[in-house]
């Protein structure tokens, strides 16, 4: 079994290359839900769905996020009513919001519902959300305000300077069922490629996590979101800095730290940085991350699962 931590685009386009080169009932995925909101009394699980869109082929082609085919009647409608258009939701995609606030509504927990969530969808890949409790990343911004993470990202576009990022309720939230056992059990665990603040370290920042992937007796093995010293896609250029980090291969593998990784994979754009990241005590390899198509995506996982084996080994 394979468990990968998950956040956004960058980490549905790397669970496809996994699935593309081991069977993809094998893989469990532990996705971040930091970013997750309510709108108009729906609970919201961006995270979640991109990755659900993307391995049951609904995706949207060109954003990359949100549903295929996709009509916006409903949010039309809202803005009759005066409602603020700054977070859309489009019809398909209200489908899944209402089936699990329903849910919710009767007791459910959040990881039941991302279970009939992909059931329903076809997917074959487990996707357990980090945890069933409420957790959300807050950005502080220089003026000094306290924004939730979509506030920020969507409504504000990202442009304010970043002071600082927390995670708000993340000391009093426990992993969900299966997560802990997960990263225990596994054959070897990936960081996928996704936004090392705001995707990964909330995963992190949810207690017992972080101690399971000290402990556990496998491999951990992460993948750059930095091609060439830039972002692929996202804020993390606008979030590292925040948090101390250098944007660069080298500053993601030093943000992480030995301590949770034992090897990392970059792009061969940063190839000059395999030196100074073997000096941190992570193994490091240098090949294709840009996963523009399904084979380069598959290729990535591959050399994941490689050096895996060999520190194993």
């Amino acid at each position: 079994m394979y468990a990968v931590l998950a956040g956004g685009v960058g980490a549905a386009r790397f669970l496809r290359g996994l699935t593309a080169i081991v069977p993809a009932d094998e893989v469990v995925a532990i996705v971040n839900v930091g970013d997750d909101l309510e709108r108009f009394g729906l609970r919201v699980c961006p995270d979640l769905d991109s990755i659900t869109y993307w391995l049951s082929g609904t995706v949207h082609p060109e954003q990359q996020w949100g549903r295929a085919d996709e009509s916006h009647v409903v949010a039309t409608e809202l803005e009759r009513f005066g409602h603020d258009p700054w977070f859309t939701l489009g019809d398909r995609d209200l489908g899944v919001h209402i089936h699990r606030s329903w849910r919710l509504g009767q007791g459910a927990s959040l990881s039941q519902v991302a279970e009939e969530v992909r059931r329903a969808f076809g997917v074959e890949v487990r996707l357990i959300p980090a945890t069933d409790d409420r957790a959300e990343t807050r950005i502080v911004t220089q003026d000094g305000r306290d924004l939730h993470f979509q506030e920020y990202w969507v409504g504000e576009r990202g442009a304010p300077p970043v002071a600082g990022v927390h995670l708000a309720g993340a000391a009093d939230a426990r992993p969900a069922p299966g997560v802990v056992e997960a990263l225990l059990d596994a054959d070897a665990i990936i960081i996928a490629p996704s936004n090392p603040v705001v995707s990964i370290d909330t995963i992190l920042a949810i207690p017992g996590i972080a101690e399971a992937l000290r402990t556990t007796p496998v491999p951990v093995v992460g993948v750059s979101p930095i091609i060439g010293g830039q972002v692929v896609r996202g804020m993390a250029h606008k979030l590292l800095p925040a948090v101390g980090a250098e944007v660069s291969a080298a500053g993601v593998a030093a943000h992480y730290g030995p301590e949770v990784l034992d090897g990392f994979v970059i792009d061969t754009a940063d190839a000059d940085a395999v030196d100074a990241i073997a000096a941190l005590g992570i193994r490091c390899v240098a090949t294709d991350t840009m996963m523009d198509d399904v084979e380069v995506a598959a290729s990535l996982a591959r050399t994941c699962l490689e050096l895996a084996a060999e520190l194993a080994g």
